[in-house]
């Protein structure tokens, strides 16, 4: 339960689940970069448990949840054994910090890299918006898209196996669950039409590890690579009002910085955890929990930049400033372990 605390909202403890969180600072997927030939590293261990607390909740990077869903030859997957097998010393290193980790899974659909498959695959035959000069994808057909549901299933069990505390599937930024399309079959048109694939990879997933071993991401109030749905509020609500069915652990909502802030109607939807997101300072995810918007918040850029972000609230020290021409590079150091931490006089 939420402590009473009004002074200090973001560092009060949290009952997720069957997760004993200790405070409400949540590290998001970062993509990185440094995962080569799509299998995690062993400097990975060090930059997640530089980030982990006793009880604190760390999401990973997105990862890959099949060979023809890459986003970059340097971004993890989970689909082998081997790559389970690389994740399982770097979620040793949180477990024994005494962090909660969930892998993101996810399929960027449209926005692969190309470069790393023979072809594209997406909801229909939409390329991206010209950020990525992405070439226009092969729409999958609906006897093709159990492909892309079992690909979800079998990443979810890797992750499991490599020791994950339970996986979080992105169905945002207009990636493959969040691919606004023209279909003509039941995968489009009314809105429990163009939820149906996201609800089949959740349920499926959901049928492999349990439900209280699983988050959501959504970007349902941002505009993303130019796609936006036509009826954000009625879509929002109907989802939310599912995956509260399905008993799922949390949602992850970002929210664009320039935005104003809207999470009521997802609370009022929505029966779990609820995770605030999107260019937040320490004074609105304060705000945002004492006012019962959300019950934890991620802080990603102040993250990446501030190995001991929860500590540095808590004593209210100056923050790192993130560096952002080393976000993306594939140098194991520069840019990834090197920030430094607080050091509290005794």
């Amino acid at each position: 339960m939420a402590s009473n605390s009004t002074s200090v909202p973001l560092l009060t403890p949290y009952k997720m689940g069957s997760f004993e969180v200790s405070h409400r600072v949540v590290m998001p997927p970062m993509t990185r970069n440094r995962s080569y030939n799509n299998t995690p590293q062993p400097h990975a261990i060090e930059y997640y448990a530089q980030r982990t607390t006793k009880g604190g909740f760390l999401i990973s990077e997105s990862t890959s949840a099949s060979d023809i869903s890459n986003g970059s030859p340097n971004m993890p997957g989970i689909w082998t054994e081997d790559q389970a097998e690389a994740w399982k010393p770097i979620v040793d290193s949180v477990h024994g910090k005494g962090g909660v980790f969930f892998c993101q899974l996810w399929h960027p659909g449209r926005l692969s890299d190309s470069s790393l498959n023979n072809f594209l695959i997406a909801w229909n035959a939409v390329p991206d918006d010209g950020e990525y000069f992405r070439p226009t994808p092969k729409q999958l057909k609906a006897n093709e898209l159990p492909l892309i549901v079992n690909d979800f299933r079998n990443a979810a069990h890797n992750a499991i196996e490599a020791g994950f505390d339970g996986v979080e599937i992105n169905a945002a930024n207009s990636y493959i669950i969040d691919q606004v399309n023209d279909r003509t079959d039941a995968y489009d048109g009314n809105i429990e039409n163009r939820c149906r694939l996201a609800l089949e990879i959740i349920g499926a997933v959901v049928e492999e590890i349990g439900p209280d071993r699983v988050g959501v991401k959504l970007s349902l109030f941002s505009k993303v690579f130019g796609r936006k749905d036509s009826n954000l509020e009625a879509l929002l609500t109907y989802l939310a009002s599912e995956l509260t069915k399905l008993g799922i652990l949390y949602l992850h909502v970002f929210e664009p910085r320039d935005e104003p802030r809207c999470l009521k109607s997802i609370r009022n939807a929505f029966e779990g955890t609820l995770i605030a997101s999107g260019g937040y300072n320490k004074t609105e995810g304060d705000e945002s929990i004492t006012e019962s918007c959300a019950d934890l918040v991620s802080f990603g850029r102040l993250f990446l930049a501030n190995p001991d972000l929860p500590k540095r609230f808590e004593v209210n020290a100056p923050l790192n400033k993130h560096d952002r021409s080393t976000f993306y590079r594939t140098d194991p150091v520069l840019g990834y372990t090197d920030y430094p931490s607080l050091e509290i006089a005794c």
